[in-house]
């Protein structure tokens, strides 16, 4: 297995590959948390090489290597921000491995944990191109998380620095790449969920509730469509999701 660190345009990336992989071996982009990096997956990316899988581990806007030293607040303020960036930048990694011809068979997944399914959910209403995906611990709700995490810092005693007026107009962006808005855009492609009931960063409830609501539109194809729930866990996804996780990405696209 080899592990390459490559940047593709302005992307730092983790290339994970073993010497028998070639133009026809399926590809997974899988997107790290907040405050994480790309390292930071690499178990994820062990799994999927050896079920036959390539793994690009890219680093997302302000983290990892494209780090700029902003505090936690200023990492805060630029959530969403980076979120919709990491969007845009699924798509031209995307049109990397078709110009250095990694994609002859089209067979490409994505996945993330936290924010990395945010940005997941997000892709998965713009890209037909995804054949199949893994969200674990995110949020199909745009704007919902962004009401939650406002909330949330209201009750921490933070003096947030945004009027309403400027919620609003996020708001009126975020549902440009809301998909809990347009369950439909999902269009029956197999789709894995993860989520702990006791997240407190991402809730458990409104992404299965999003889940309950998608259902209707695979009952043509009900196993499509599948969701993880653990009832123990906080905003932490434990080994067994994990490998339930990459099993479902290399089964969909074998």
């Amino acid at each position: 297995m080899f592990v390459e660190k490559e940047m593709w345009g302005n992307i730092p990336l983790l290339h994970i590959h073993s010497d028998n992989m070639n133009e026809e071996t399926p590809v997974v982009i899988f997107l790290h948390g907040f405050m994480s990096a790309k390292e930071h997956n690499l178990h994820y990316a062990y799994q999927l090489v050896h079920k036959g899988v390539r793994v690009l581990l890219p680093d997302a806007k302000f983290h990892g290597d494209r780090n700029e030293g902003l505090t936690e607040m200023q990492m805060n303020l630029k959530f969403w921000d980076i979120v919709i960036n990491s969007i845009h930048e699924v798509e031209q990694l995307y049109n990397e491995l078709k110009n250095k011809n990694l994609l002859a068979n089209h067979k490409v997944g994505l996945a993330g944990t936290s924010m990395g399914g945010i940005v997941t959910s997000g892709c998965l209403k713009l890209y037909d191109w995804i054949q199949t995906a893994a969200i674990c611990m995110g949020a199909p709700g745009f704007i919902k998380l962004g009401e939650y995490q406002l909330q949330q810092f209201i009750k921490s005693g933070v003096n947030w620095p945004m009027t309403e007026n400027d919620v609003q107009k996020i708001n009126e962006v975020l549902a440009n790449y809301d998909v809990s808005l347009t369950p439909e855009k999902f269009a029956g492609r197999p789709i894995f969920f993860w989520h702990g009931e006791l997240d407190k960063t991402v809730p458990f409830h409104e992404t299965y509730k999003f889940y309950e609501t998608l259902r209707e539109y695979y009952q043509a194809n009900p196993e499509n469509l599948t969701f993880m729930v653990n009832k123990k866990a906080g905003h932490v996804v434990p080994r067994d999701g994990m490998l339930a996780a990459t099993e479902w990405l290399a089964e969909h696209l074998a």
